[in-house]
């Protein structure tokens, strides 16, 4: 090779290195220092009670897992809380209950020892990742799998991040029991269990009592969550993060250009008509105010990758402050959105 290429190469060697900047969600999590989550098996306590020992176990119960065995009797399986007057009886009806029992045992097959240390470990490096990112936070203590009734998949309060086994058994019998949609139960299978308490536990931390008034702070603030839950999950792929099939999410990446003509279309991102808002949020088998090929919650999608644009564009800005950021309006003007 002459001198003259050699020359050539080794400038688009440098030029090359210059223009690949780091990616700021790339973390080496070694140095993170934080306290391994504490697994406690609510799911297997309650279900050992019996008329015999449940004056007994409740005080052992309360001591270990603290505000949050009261909660979970009161408002996660809705059974009064442990000083009502029927405590006794309401617990022993829901573990002695047909069907909870059945789910119960079907938790029991499906979910192992090792699949609970996994998703544990999992959890643990998801903590890390979240210090990291917003270092004066508060973190959760406790893992907590528990049988919610089939009222909750994810529940983040008292320092203890809890998962529904029995909302990730789609069960045909208990399906069809439950009524539950086909587009609905298509998700709650344990490859989306660590994503969704990812998803419980930022919606839980992030959330505020601040007026959303229109479309644009719904999509935006959806948008930031997504981002966040990339940030905590590089390795855990788009569709599963937003529940997509493949299919959806190629719908979306194809017609990226033409979803966002219809959101900029007539101001619609300033719409304050609730009911139009949700149409275009909530879930479903599609969002029918752009077509039946059009994926639910598209609004969120949209959201997603205006907060990416927004990120790449403003390389000053961090996650922590993206979180905070409130103005809605900025975040989509200074990410020069353009698809």
């Amino acid at each position: 090779m002459s001198v003259h290429l050699k020359y050539f190469f080794s400038i688009c060697c440098i030029v090359a290195f210059m223009g690949c900047k780091p990616d700021p969600l790339t973390i080496n999590t070694s140095a993170v220092k934080t306290n391994p989550l504490l697994v406690n098996r609510l799911e297997r306590d309650v279900f050992k009670l019996d008329s015999t020992t449940i004056e007994t176990q409740t005080r052992v119960y309360q001591k270990k897992y603290g505000p949050f065995y009261n909660r979970f009797i009161n408002a996660i399986i809705n059974k009064g809380g442990v000083n009502d007057t029927n405590y006794n009886r309401n617990v022993l009806r829901f573990i002695n209950d047909k069907d909870m029992k059945a789910a119960y045992a079907l938790t029991q097959q499906k979910f192992s020892d090792a699949d609970i240390t996994i998703l544990a470990e999992n959890l643990n490096e998801v903590v890390k990742r979240f210090h990291y990112f917003f270092p004066n936070k508060p973190l959760p203590k406790y893992f907590t799998p528990m049988m919610s009734g089939f009222n909750y998949e994810v529940v983040y309060v008292d320092s203890t991040l809890a998962i529904g086994l029995d909302m990730f058994l789609n069960d045909p019998t208990f399906n069809k029991m439950l009524a539950w949609p086909n587009y609905q139960v298509r998700c709650m299978v344990p490859n989306y269990m660590l994503s969704d308490l990812v998803q419980g536990w930022l919606l839980t931390e992030f959330d505020d009592s601040e007026a959303t008034t229109n479309l644009l702070s719904h999509t935006i603030f959806y948008g930031k969550l997504m981002y966040a839950m990339d940030a905590l999950l590089p390795e855990t792929p788009d569709s599963i993060k937003i529940k997509y099939t493949t299919t959806q999410l190629d719908y979306c990446q194809r017609y990226e250009k033409q979803l966002w003509g219809y959101f900029a279309e007539k101001n619609r991102l300033y719409e304050t008509n609730m009911r139009n808002i949700q149409e275009l949020l909530s879930d479903g088998p599609f969002t029918g105010a752009i077509s039946k090929e059009c994926p639910p919650r598209i609004a969120i999608w949209v959201g997603w990758q205006i907060v990416k644009r927004y990120m790449a564009t403003n390389e000053n800005v961090s996650v922590e402050e993206l979180m905070k950021e409130k103005d809605f309006q900025k975040i989509l003007s200074k990410s020069k959105y353009r698809p």
